[in-house]
């Protein structure tokens, strides 16, 4: 993002995330809240950042493993490919030798509108190992990758109004390769995305989630601001305006390919924190309580996004 290995522990927390209803819809009218499987999840987290899979370097093993776990669980919670594989292979340049890197996507068809779209991306590759050290990258960016595969199980379950496409992308720490691959060479009709929705480190922070991306497309705000009014964290509307400089995170993950091709984007990520890029990014110094409130908060804008996209598209021509 934004740019000594440790055992992993496999503690899973039996909380669930609740999320809320429409935007105006009074409490007690609410039906039985929808959930994200916070179980699965951190389960997630803790096989993508284990030392076995040695930081999850594009065109290493250990990223080829990572990569073979999301096809997997695409597979088995039932999304769609585009054409025969989940698994969309490109070519990653590493410092002038070119590697096979490859992004894994899926969709969910939707139930009233199948023609447009929502992309929900999280980059799974990391920075591998140096010297004799993993840096194994589970806020950066496992907690994005599990918590994608979180909001697909949740909409294999509760079928979504409008397409969701989900994009594991590969090779981001080598400058946004597999985001800008998924773009120029995509299986989507990119006239037919009405939004990019990017996660990037996510469960690192004791209360702050930012969501970037308001300021260029403004009407997307409404939707971010009905769920910081419910939700328990701090949700925070920033770091998209170009006064201010290296905090300016509009072109720093894999939501700017999308943005350079003017589909409005919103990008959710914590603050750089001091294991950032650091071998001790691991699963044991995450905030399990924090993540799986931040996932669901996401998943919750997703909720009204997909109920009202009509609208979206609108203001977006």
């Amino acid at each position: 993002m934004k740019t000594a290995g440790a055992g992993v522990s496999m503690f899973l927390l039996s909380t669930f995330v609740s999320i809320g209803c429409a935007p105006g819809t009074a409490d007690a009218a609410r039906q039985e809240p929808p959930r994200v499987n916070a179980d699965q999840m951190l389960a997630d987290v803790a096989f993508l950042a284990a030392d076995s899979l040695e930081g999850r370097l594009s065109g290493s093993r250990g990223n080829r493993v990572a990569r073979e776990y999301i096809v997997e669980r695409f597979s088995r919670l039932g999304l769609r490919a585009f054409g025969d594989s989940f698994a969309q292979s490109f070519v990653v340049d590493r410092g002038g030798a070119d590697l096979e890197g490859a992004n894994v996507v899926g969709y969910i068809e939707g139930s009233t509108t199948a023609s447009w779209s929502i992309v929900i991306t999280a980059h799974f590759d990391h920075l591998g190992v140096r010297g004799r050290e993993i840096y194994n990258g589970a806020d950066d960016n496992a907690s994005g990758t599990a918590a994608l595969l979180a909001m697909a199980e949740y909409f294999t379950e509760h079928s979504p109004r409008h397409t969701l496409v989900f994009a594991a992308v590969d090779a981001e720490e080598g400058g946004l390769q597999g985001s800008r691959a998924l773009v120029e060479h995509s299986p989507l009709d990119l006239a037919h995305v009405a939004l990019n929705v990017n996660l990037d480190m996510i469960s690192h922070n004791e209360r702050e989630l930012y969501v970037a991306g308001t300021h260029h497309y403004r009407f997307l705000r409404d939707y971010v601001e009905v769920v910081k009014a419910r939700t328990e964290i701090d949700l925070l509307i920033g770091h998209d305006r170009p006064e201010l400089g290296n905090d300016d995170w509009t072109g720093s993950s894999d939501h700017a390919p999308f943005h350079r091709r003017q589909i409005p984007f919103l990008y959710f990520g914590v603050e750089d924190h001091p294991d950032y890029h650091r071998p001790t990014d691991v699963f044991e110094n995450i905030n399990t309580d924090f993540y799986v409130q931040a996932a669901g908060a996401i998943l919750d804008v997703l909720l009204e996004l997909d109920r009202d996209l009509a609208a979206v598209i609108g203001a977006r021509r």
